[in-house]
């Protein structure tokens, strides 16, 4: 399990997901990437558009892991995650399926034109002191150079890269990154054996950001899918 933009292993580990996991019988290791946590406060990591620089680092060590299947190791991410995760599975192979809780930066094929947006203030999705943290946890010294960087951070033309079971979640209501990002994510996963889009109804909460505002609900629904797959590959 990855981050968001400005949580961390401690917050994603007391959320709840990794013990429902647990529950079903997945291990989970959760870590600070690059640009969240300690990563970024003690050893200065900044955040990389190509992902799979440092998963393709942390899959091996998890390979070497007591108990662990190599060969049934997933990466899920959460937020921003929505981007690193995909990217990742897209090309790092050996991860045996994906998965995201809110399709945020994933979702954003054309990560470009939502900086945009947020910089003309379009919408009602407001981040308070969010220009200034983007360019800490890039490592950018201006907003210029983080939207040059941003240019980098598309998915269009690498999730049909993705050859393994794929899970899109997403609120109805998000006010941080449209509906319409998660569908996007869904449909260019063409040659996924299994992919599946999840959207949190008013019926079942989880509407917001992440299923901020209900997040028992997703965790659950979360945490059966992963199991489920992870089982199917067993069973085949």
């Amino acid at each position: 399990m990855i981050n968001g933009l400005d949580s961390t292993k401690e917050m994603l580990l007391r959320v709840g997901l990794p013990a429902a996991l647990a529950r079903r019988g997945v291990a989970v290791l959760v870590i600070d990437q690059p640009g969240t946590g300690e990563a970024l406060r003690l050893y200065g990591l900044t955040a990389v558009p190509d992902a799979e620089t440092w998963a393709s680092v942390v899959y091996d060590h998890a390979a070497r892991l007591p108990g662990i299947d190599p060969t049934r190791i997933g990466r899920h991410g959460v937020s921003p995650g929505g981007y690193y995760a995909p990217r990742a599975v897209a090309f790092e192979p050996r991860f045996a399926l994906g998965a995201v809780w809110g399709a945020v930066w994933g979702a954003n094929h054309d990560r470009e034109q939502v900086q945009l947006a947020r910089a003309a203030r379009e919408g009602d999705r407001p981040v308070p002191h969010y220009w200034d943290h983007v360019q800490w946890v890039f490592g950018q010294p201006d907003l210029d150079s983080f939207m040059a960087l941003a240019k980098r951070m598309r998915l269009d033309g690498v999730l049909d890269r993705i050859k393994v079971p794929f899970l899109v979640t997403h609120g109805e209501k998000d006010r941080q990154i449209p509906l319409k990002y998660a569908h996007q994510t869904h449909d260019q996963l063409v040659n996924s054996p299994a992919r599946t889009l999840k959207i949190f109804t008013d019926r079942e909460g989880g509407v917001q950001h992440s299923s901020v505002d209900n997040s028992a609900n997703a965790m659950d629904y979360q945490a059966d899918w992963i199991a489920d797959a992870f089982a199917a590959m067993v069973r085949r």
